[in-house]
């Protein structure tokens, strides 16, 4: 496709089998500040039995819809660069900064083998980037969300460790006793966060912390009490909240739980960078203008999950 559209392409590769392609539309002054449209290619996993249609066979219907896993996120996003610079590029149009367009891996698992490493490596510095675009949601009302800052992931598993013993016994400092007082603390805490999303009209899911019970693991048989459970809990938390007071509330209800309760980050990040989404930033300027002349109302929003830019920012 990049040769029929014209476009200069690279491939690169920093973690095994996760390849990284640039797209790269050279502007006729290519010294300036670049301009990246991101997008990510992998997807993530499928219940097969739910779907329709096989859902890696991309079927297309008679009403023109595709029915794949990753139309939505994002291969409609990445369609919609090559269509719009494929029909720029058929007017005659020509461009003073450079456009690149770069496809990058994991981003549904951290990014960690893709942009995260890219934006540390010499050939992420020689695109020379001024602004990225990167994916979003579709907005239901009459206006666009425009995200300006992600939240912070943290994905944590609790260990709780205590005497194990016979079902038919009451057993004292059990590792479920304990485990149940950190769920408690976590879900007592969403409900409170819960509660301050629905009472502010004006509050996106950007503007508090999410927190989802995903895993409980423990137990060998029926009739064991087990001694050893565990709990992992997925967050979300906006870049407006102070992390090491976050963190220091972890610990003080794994401490409250009990002695042999731990904790493990599967992933935790501390970048709150923003990207400031008013006229003294010329980036979001040049961005913005053109919006209000076509009388399109943005909404600039915290992005409710993560994307790749946490790590352009």
């Amino acid at each position: 496709m990049a040769d029929e559209i014209g476009l200069e392409k690279k491939k690169l590769e920093f973690a095994p089998g996760r390849a990284i392609v640039i797209l790269t539309w050279r502007g006729t002054q290519p010294q300036l500040k670049s301009i990246i449209l991101n997008s990510h290619t992998d997807v993530v996993p499928v219940f097969e039995e739910f779907w329709t249609y096989p859902p890696f066979d991309a079927h297309k219907d008679k009403d023109g819809k595709i029915y794949a896993r990753g139309t939505q996120d994002m291969k409609s996003v990445t369609i919609q660069y090559l269509e719009a610079i494929r029909q720029l590029k058929a007017e005659g149009r020509r461009f003073p900064r450079t456009i690149h367009l770069t496809m990058v891996p994991d981003e549904e698992i951290g990014g960690h083998t893709g942009m995260e490493i890219f934006v540390d490596q010499p050939e992420f510095r020689a695109l020379n980037p001024g602004i990225t675009l990167d994916e979003g949601l579709a907005n239901p009302k009459n206006e666009f969300s425009v995200f300006y800052g992600e939240k912070c992931v943290w994905w944590i598993t609790v260990h709780c460790k205590g005497d194990p013993g016979h079902g038919s016994r009451f057993i004292e400092n059990s590792a479920a006793a304990k485990l149940h007082s950190v769920i408690t603390s976590f879900l007592d805490f969403r409900e409170k966060e819960k509660k301050r999303f629905e009472s502010n009209p004006n509050f996106t899911l950007g503007d508090v912390t999410t927190v989802n019970l995903t895993k409980v693991s423990g137990g060998v048989s029926c009739n064991v009490i087990p001694s050893e459970m565990s709990a992992t809990f997925d967050l979300r938390i906006p870049p407006t909240v102070d992390l090491k007071e976050f963190e220091l509330r972890i610990e003080n209800w794994c401490r409250a739980a009990g002695e042999q309760v731990t904790y493990e980050y599967h992933q935790k990040c501390m970048n709150r960078r923003i990207t400031t989404p008013e006229d003294s930033n010329p980036w979001w300027k040049a961005f913005s203008d053109p919006c209000k002349e076509l009388g399109l109302k943005l909404k600039p929003e915290i992005f409710p999950a993560a994307t790749d830019s946490r790590y352009i920012r």
